[in-house]
């Protein structure tokens, strides 16, 4: 099973998304322990298949924090996937077709 998952992972035909060692939003309480968490987790898939994780990935169902979109983006992510929108927003976005957005945590530290 372990070859068979290397293959479709260097194939491109199975991507990790977040990578932690568990998932950041049940078990990380605050940004050390997210951090830790990742470094395990990305330890391991980089030992294991020599991949590190280009998406993130928070189900969070009490919603985000910009520092967890933050550390995100410092650790190298491209993208963050989530299940939790203000319903208004949510609306207004499906609305104008803009389920995607650009979110700049934190803004100041990433430049314009």
């Amino acid at each position: 099973m372990k070859n068979e998952v290397k293959t479709l992972v260097k194939e491109g035909r199975l991507e990790f998304s977040n990578g932690g060692w568990s998932a950041t939003d049940e078990a990380c309480p605050n940004y050390e322990d997210i951090i830790n968490n990742m470094i395990i987790g990305h330890g391991f898939l980089m030992k294991e298949f020599g991949i590190k994780p280009r998406t993130g990935w928070h189900i969070d169902a009490f919603g985000h924090s910009s520092a967890n979109a933050r550390i995100f983006s410092e650790l190298g992510f491209e993208a963050i996937f989530m299940s939790r929108l203000d319903r208004e927003d949510k609306e207004e976005r499906l609305k104008k077709k803009s389920m995607q957005f650009l979110w700049r945590p934190q803004s100041k530290h990433f430049g314009a």
